[in-house]
Protein backbone atom coordinates (compact mmCIF):
# COMPACT_ATOMS: atom_id res chain seq x y z
CA UNK A 1 0.00 0.00 0.00
CA UNK A 2 1.60 3.17 -1.01
CA UNK A 3 1.40 6.04 1.46
CA UNK A 4 -0.30 9.75 1.26
CA UNK A 5 3.16 10.94 1.38
CA UNK A 6 4.95 8.51 -1.30
CA UNK A 7 1.78 9.23 -3.78
CA UNK A 8 2.43 13.01 -3.37
CA UNK A 9 6.13 12.58 -4.10
CA UNK A 10 5.79 10.67 -7.24
CA UNK A 11 3.08 12.82 -8.70
CA UNK A 12 5.43 15.89 -7.61
CA UNK A 13 8.13 14.47 -9.20
CA UNK A 14 6.36 14.24 -12.24
CA UNK A 15 5.38 17.79 -12.32
CA UNK A 16 8.69 19.03 -11.65
CA UNK A 17 9.79 16.94 -14.74
CA UNK A 18 7.87 19.42 -17.23
CA UNK A 19 7.70 22.19 -15.37
CA UNK A 20 10.94 24.67 -15.02
CA UNK A 21 11.08 28.50 -13.72
CA UNK A 22 13.30 30.68 -15.43
CA UNK A 23 14.39 34.34 -14.81
CA UNK A 24 11.92 35.42 -17.30
CA UNK A 25 9.07 33.35 -16.02
CA UNK A 26 9.54 32.14 -12.74
CA UNK A 27 7.90 28.89 -10.97
CA UNK A 28 5.10 29.79 -8.41
CA UNK A 29 5.49 26.66 -5.95
CA UNK A 30 2.47 26.15 -3.25
CA UNK A 31 3.02 24.08 0.25
CA UNK A 32 0.21 23.10 2.17
CA UNK A 33 0.36 21.97 5.64
CA UNK A 34 -2.93 21.31 8.28
CA UNK A 35 -2.57 24.64 9.44
CA UNK A 36 -0.66 26.85 6.94
CA UNK A 37 -0.13 27.61 3.41
CA UNK A 38 3.13 29.21 1.66
CA UNK A 39 3.86 30.12 -2.00
CA UNK A 40 7.29 31.06 -3.65
CA UNK A 41 8.52 32.17 -6.84
CA UNK A 42 11.34 30.24 -7.83
CA UNK A 43 13.99 31.13 -10.51
CA UNK A 44 15.16 27.91 -11.11
CA UNK A 45 17.81 27.81 -13.33
CA UNK A 46 19.74 30.53 -10.51
CA UNK A 47 18.39 28.28 -7.89
CA UNK A 48 16.57 31.16 -5.83
CA UNK A 49 13.83 32.00 -4.41
CA UNK A 50 12.41 35.73 -5.42
CA UNK A 51 9.53 35.94 -3.35
CA UNK A 52 7.54 34.38 -0.98
CA UNK A 53 4.54 34.53 1.30
CA UNK A 54 2.82 32.80 3.96
CA UNK A 55 -0.03 32.16 6.00
CA UNK A 56 1.92 32.63 9.22
CA UNK A 57 -0.46 35.40 11.35
CA UNK A 58 -3.42 35.80 9.24
CA UNK A 59 -6.08 34.53 11.55
CA UNK A 60 -9.01 36.43 9.84
CA UNK A 61 -11.60 33.60 7.94
CA UNK A 62 -11.71 30.24 6.65
CA UNK A 63 -8.69 28.36 5.23
CA UNK A 64 -9.58 28.84 1.55
CA UNK A 65 -10.22 33.06 2.44
CA UNK A 66 -6.47 33.03 4.05
CA UNK A 67 -5.10 30.71 1.35
CA UNK A 68 -7.00 33.83 -1.24
CA UNK A 69 -5.12 36.44 0.98
CA UNK A 70 -1.44 34.70 0.35
CA UNK A 71 -2.21 34.78 -3.12
CA UNK A 72 -2.85 38.45 -3.64
CA UNK A 73 0.17 38.84 -1.32
CA UNK A 74 2.67 36.90 -3.22
CA UNK A 75 1.52 38.29 -6.60
CA UNK A 76 1.61 41.38 -4.82
CA UNK A 77 5.53 41.16 -4.23
CA UNK A 78 6.15 39.54 -7.19
CA UNK A 79 4.52 42.46 -9.79
CA UNK A 80 6.77 44.57 -7.17
CA UNK A 81 9.69 42.74 -7.93
CA UNK A 82 8.97 42.99 -11.90
CA UNK A 83 7.32 39.56 -12.56
CA UNK A 84 4.24 39.57 -14.14
CA UNK A 85 3.79 35.82 -15.84
CA UNK A 86 4.75 32.74 -14.01
CA UNK A 87 4.37 28.76 -14.08
CA UNK A 88 1.83 27.39 -11.45
CA UNK A 89 3.31 24.35 -9.47
CA UNK A 90 0.55 22.66 -7.43
CA UNK A 91 3.67 20.61 -6.04
CA UNK A 92 1.45 17.30 -5.82
CA UNK A 93 -1.34 18.55 -4.50
CA UNK A 94 -4.72 18.53 -6.12
CA UNK A 95 -5.97 22.08 -7.66
CA UNK A 96 -8.70 22.21 -5.55
CA UNK A 97 -9.72 23.72 -2.61
CA UNK A 98 -6.90 25.74 -0.66
CA UNK A 99 -4.75 25.27 -3.57
CA UNK A 100 -7.32 26.83 -5.95
CA UNK A 101 -8.12 29.67 -3.76
CA UNK A 102 -4.41 30.85 -3.66
CA UNK A 103 -4.10 30.56 -7.46
CA UNK A 104 -7.27 32.62 -8.06
CA UNK A 105 -6.04 34.98 -5.20
CA UNK A 106 -2.64 35.40 -7.42
CA UNK A 107 -4.80 35.86 -10.37
CA UNK A 108 -7.07 38.63 -9.14
CA UNK A 109 -3.33 40.27 -7.58
CA UNK A 110 -2.44 40.75 -11.30
CA UNK A 111 0.19 37.53 -12.10
CA UNK A 112 -0.54 35.48 -15.33
CA UNK A 113 -0.47 31.91 -15.79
Amino acid sequence: MISKQERRNKIKARIRGRISGTAERPRLCVFRSNKQIYAQVIDDLAGNTIVSASSKGLTEGTKSEIAAKVGEAVAKKAIEAGINTVVFDRNGFLFHGRVKSLADGARRGGLKF
